[in-house]
């Protein structure tokens, strides 16, 4: 078998050390056919810098990397084309160095091209030149590929002023793609996040976001058909549907895919599941702006958003659905068409996001030292139906919640801070669960499901008699097997249980 090319982001090392490659070329020269000025939008370790290369190698006509791959024979070997490439893939980037490191990109560039150029002065001005005189030595339009293009905005993105310096500084830097026109083949510009083309790109005005395009949906990551064949000797023996439900799941409008960095070390290690893509980092500006704006996390299962929305990153107005949908962490799980245009419903793309994202949230608000045997209770008592067990885990649980969190705020007195906690930590172990909105009369708050049992939940901050309310509103007959009805009263003073009913039916 071919090795796993984990961590590589080379074309011709792939292909020269006899790595697994999982065919985009016939992806990449219809999107060279049909654009000249594109842009990709994808979560870390996806897979971009991996197609941008591909892309490179095909531009400079090194047809020898292709033999045996559906664009050789679609494509005019013999002309070459000259190629910049700029990425920011690499290190952390900050205001005070980003001149610097453009013009040390650029150099590079210079050197590989064999040119000359004398205005250095300005990154912006090196890098019209650059292509000016590219052109005038090859005598061929210009390619222009620019890896991770936001990196240096989202290095800063904890420190606003700091990252709009940065997103104004470079702004001026890209307009220079599109004042080079007449000198260009064609220029794909990728990374994370979706800036508007106001705040960043209005000199790139037709820059054509393939983000959301139903015919690139997987020109990054691996389909379904991917692992079922390429990686069938690598996976005998393995519950397949236990993978699909674990690491696919990404839409992007077209076919769901797989996260490749997930696949991959899920091999390596062994067939062990874990949370391998995420663990690469969370940035903790989104706890930070889940806690500021009291977010109720069980909305996260099925948030509701218009087109415009998922496609703005704006740094003066942080949306926190945007930011957790285009970092990957929601992804869109229906279409809701409307009169007033498309719309999406997002929710988490598979259980490894599911489960590290909500871990990652209680490691935020809770002592290191209570969660693990917390949650492995809470997964015993869920598969056996131990409800007995269930009050003094979940008195513990708000009981390892850091004071500062309830500092000088009310946030204790809400049902939806009780319900957000108890729906991350059982979130967190992997369990189905059907969060309704818990100030609407008449829902159930929480519902949980394994196999061939269901828990029904109602949370009060009152002392009202919430396993009455469940009883005479019977929510629980349209579920079968083992059902379990928990009544759970929280006291504000305490902030913890003050009341536990339970009852089988």
């Amino acid at each position: 078998m071919k090795k796993l090319p984990v961590g590589i982001q080379t074309f011709s090392e792939i292909i020269n050390e006899d790595y697994l490659y999982i065919d985009k070329t016939e992806i990449a020269s219809n999107l060279i056919d049909r654009y000249k000025y594109v842009f990709l939008s994808r979560p870390r370790r996806f897979g971009k810098s991996l197609f941008l290369d591909t892309l490179k190698n095909i531009f400079e006509g090194k047809r020898e990397l292709f033999h045996g791959l559906l664009i050789e024979d679609q494509w005019n070997w013999e002309v070459k084309y000259p190629v910049i490439k700029i990425s920011f893939s690499g290190g952390v980037h900050s205001r005070a160095d980003l001149e610097e490191d453009l013009l040390h990109i650029l150099k590079s560039n210079e050197e590989r091209l064999g040119l000359t150029c004398e205005n250095r002065s300005r990154a912006q001005y090196f890098f019209a030149e650059l292509i000016k005189k590219a052109f005038e030595k090859y005598q061929q339009k210009v390619v222009i590929l620019v890896d991770e293009y936001d990196k240096p905005i989202l290095d800063n993105i904890e420190h606003i002023p700091e990252a709009i310096a940065i997103r104004d500084g470079m702004r001026d830097f890209y307009t220079k793609i599109k004042e080079n026109d007449e000198y260009l083949r064609f220029a794909f510009l990728t990374g994370v996040s979706k800036f508007s083309k106001v705040s960043l790109f209005s000199g790139l005005n037709n820059l054509e976001d393939i983000s959301l395009n139903p015919d690139y949906g997987t020109i990054c990551g691996y389909t379904q058909l991917d692992v079922e064949t390429a990686f069938a000797p690598y996976l005998e023996g393995v519950d397949m549907e236990q993978v699909k439900r674990w690491y696919n799941g990404y839409n992007f409008l077209g076919e769901k895919v797989y996260n490749p960095y997930d696949i991959l070390l899920f091999i390596k290690n062994r067939f062990v599941f874990d949370n391998y893509w995420f663990e690469t980092g969370t940035p903790r500006f989104l706890v930070e702006l889940i806690s500021k704006n009291r977010y109720y996390i069980p909305d996260f299962l099925n948030i509701n958003v218009d087109k415009s929305l998922v496609n703005s990153f704006d740094l003066e107005n942080l949306n926190l659905e945007t930011i957790l949908f285009q970092t990957g962490y929601l992804t869109i799980k229906r279409l809701l068409p409307s009169g007033m245009g498309v719309g999406y419903e997002l929710g988490f793309p598979n259980k490894e996001v599911q489960i590290s994202f909500n871990e990652y949230i209680l490691r935020s608000m809770t002592s290191s030292s209570q969660k693990e045997p917390i949650r492995h209770e809470l997964l015993y008592i869920m598969n056996t139906g131990a409800v007995e067990r269930l009050e003094p885990v979940i008195k513990r649980l708000f009981a390892s919640i850091a004071y500062n969190n309830f500092t000088n705020n009310d946030i204790e007195s809400y049902e939806g801070f009780y319900a957000s906690v108890l729906y991350a930590y059982f979130a967190s172990i992997g369990v189905d669960i059907i969060a309704e909105d818990v100030s609407n009369r008449g829902r159930i708050d929480l519902t949980l499901k394994t196999e061939g049992k269901t828990f029904l939940f109602e949370f009060k901050v009152t002392a009202t008699e919430p396993l009455e309310q469940i009883r005479k509103m019977k929510y629980y007959e349209k579920y079968t097997g083992e059902r379990y009805l928990i009544g759970i009263v929280f006291d504000p003073g305490a902030r913890n249980v003050s009341k536990f009913e339970w009852v089988k039916i």
